[in-house]
């Protein structure tokens, strides 16, 4: 997910952060039954597809950092 990495133009924060967040990628996408291409190309994915796994990328990640949020201030 880093810029190069894929084409995507996203700058990470955390740069160490790439490898765990296209780990995540690709579980979130298994455990949607979606397959991404092994050269990991995802151009020829519907957008329906792509936006899916963005949007639990994104729901897991804010899951993360409530739950670091909430041990942090107890």
């Amino acid at each position: 997910m880093a810029q190069g990495n894929n084409g995507n133009s996203n700058n990470l924060v955390v740069n160490k952060a790439s490898g765990a967040l296209e780990q995540m990628k690709f579980e979130i996408a298994q455990e949607l039954g979606i397959s991404i291409p092994q050269d990991g190309y995802q151009g020829n994915m519907t957008s329906y597809e792509n936006g899916s796994i963005g949007g639990y990328i994104t729901k897991r990640l804010v899951t993360i950092a409530e739950q670091q949020l909430a041990g942090q201030y107890q």
